[in-house]
């Protein structure tokens, strides 16, 4: 299979702790079979779910995170090949990606916060490795992750603190309204130590998220655009689409029985007695 390097300690981790999760996150993105290394293309427009705003329901990614096929175990780029940062920091980047898949490609990937079993937060817990379950309630969307049991919550209509207000989140502050057919929602406040695909960024950063459901609420559009005075030269912006997966029920997640192996200079080994 093919993972981010972000999470192949956790799979491990998923593996030996909670068999089932793995299991039943490949079942229901089996009918997945495009490469996903390869983002879907961004003009396509979703097609309208006749004014539905119904998002309950568990989603998978669509296409899969990584192939259906088991001969690949090579790393995920992120989405639309990384951001467009300012210098010094877009070299900076860039060797870090080179770093971590060189060290992918010796066995010895590099330490994340995976490892460590922290949460993803945003925009990582979006990408939806394991499925996602989303509520809708008055006044709140919550979005329930498989992957460490996280939990994310978007409270519609709700005024944007200013940044100062903002305590540091792993998920940051996240406003929603409806505009027709989309639900639009703003985070921000996201700690700055808390990074997507290792991309820097400052407390000033803002995602905005466009949802739009398709094919009938069988399929959900996720565009995401990023805005960074500080590290981005322009706002770094791509398309998730995820599938819904009737009868899917996210198991227990426990970050426990772990099977990593940290060494002193910052790689992961995995045990295999």
């Amino acid at each position: 299979m093919k993972f981010t390097v972000t999470h192949l300690a956790a799979i491990a981790v998923a593996c030996s702790a909670v068999p089932a999760a793995a299991t039943g996150a490949v079942a229901a993105t089996k009918n997945a079979t495009k490469d996903a290394t390869q983002p879907p293309p961004r003009p396509i427009t979703a097609a309208s779910a006749n004014g539905s705003h119904d998002l309950n329901g568990v989603w998978a990614r669509y296409p899969a995170p990584w192939p259906t096929y088991s001969a690949d175990f090579d790393d995920v780029p992120p989405p639309d090949l990384g951001p467009d940062l300012v210098e010094p920091y877009a070299k900076q980047w860039k060797e870090q990606r080179i770093k971590r898949r060189q060290a992918l490609a010796a066995g010895t990937p590099l330490l994340d916060p995976s490892t460590l079993c922290l949460p993803e937060g945003m925009p990582t817990v979006m990408q939806a490795i394991y499925p996602i379950q989303i509520l809708q309630t008055p006044g709140q969307i919550t979005v329930l992750a498989e992957l460490f049991m996280q939990t994310r919550r978007i409270y519609m209509d709700a005024e944007m603190p200013p940044v100062d207000d903002l305590a540091p989140s792993y998920y940051g502050f996240s406003s929603g309204h409806w505009e027709g057919d989309t639900l639009v929602v703003k985070t921000r406040g996201v700690k700055t130590d808390v990074q997507f695909f290792e991309i820097p960024h400052s407390e000033a950063m803002e995602i905005t998220e466009r949802y739009q459901l398709a094919d009938g609420g069988k399929k959900l559009y996720l565009d995401i655009s990023i805005e960074d005075p500080v590290y981005l030269r322009t706002p770094y912006q791509f398309r998730w689409v995820y599938e819904r997966t009737p009868g899917y029920r996210i198991p227990e997640y426990v970050c426990d029985n772990l099977h990593d192996v940290i060494n002193s200079d910052g790689t992961v080994d995995l045990k295999t007695e």
